[in-house]
């Protein structure tokens, strides 16, 4: 992909590995953490912005405070931001550095998750909408035994937006 990946747990220096690194390199960051995408999470996120200077000079970075946090982000939206920042990027010549912590965004993008994009159906959803749990969740599971989120199976909403998909 000709990007550096910087990857691991929490607060074992990722940032600032990155930061130094696209500083040398003439890169830019791209972050790869679900949290650190909203604006005003600062607390326990680990979004420490004043770690983007070095010598004064501000490393360019992407994908931090780009969103309020009424919006929902996901990983179909993570890949999608991340390959037009990344092809940009490398339209430029310039080395996109990715650091993070959520493993399925890093995953989406470094093994080509294949994602279509689903448009809302609203004739399925009226349909569904009559449903019990139980029912949506054997619809689904009749379409797709295995389920890689099983977060999907707890939630009406989830339930009924993946079974969307998946049709």
């Amino acid at each position: 992909k000709n990007l550096i990946v910087i990857l691991g747990p929490t607060a074992s220096g990722k940032t600032s590995l990155a930061v130094r690194l696209a500083e040398d390199l003439q890169g830019e960051v791209i972050s790869a953490d679900s949290r650190q995408v909203y604006k005003g999470m600062d607390i326990g996120t680990g979004k420490d912005l004043s770690e983007y200077q070095i010598n004064g000079k501000i490393i360019p970075h992407h994908l931090i405070d780009v969103l309020e946090p009424a919006k929902e982000f996901n990983v179909f939206e993570f890949q999608k931001q991340f390959y037009d920042i990344f092809n940009t990027l490398r339209g430029k010549q310039i080395l996109p550095v990715l650091v993070g912590g959520t493993g399925l965004y890093l995953e989406s993008v470094l093994t080509d998750y294949v994602m279509p994009q689903a448009l809302p159906d609203d004739r399925l959803r009226a349909e569904l909408a009559e449903k019990s749990v139980n029912e949506l969740q054997g619809i689904l599971l009749a379409m797709k035994s295995e389920l890689h989120n099983k977060t999907d199976l707890e939630d009406r909403e989830r339930l009924i937006r993946k079974i969307e998909i998946e049709k």
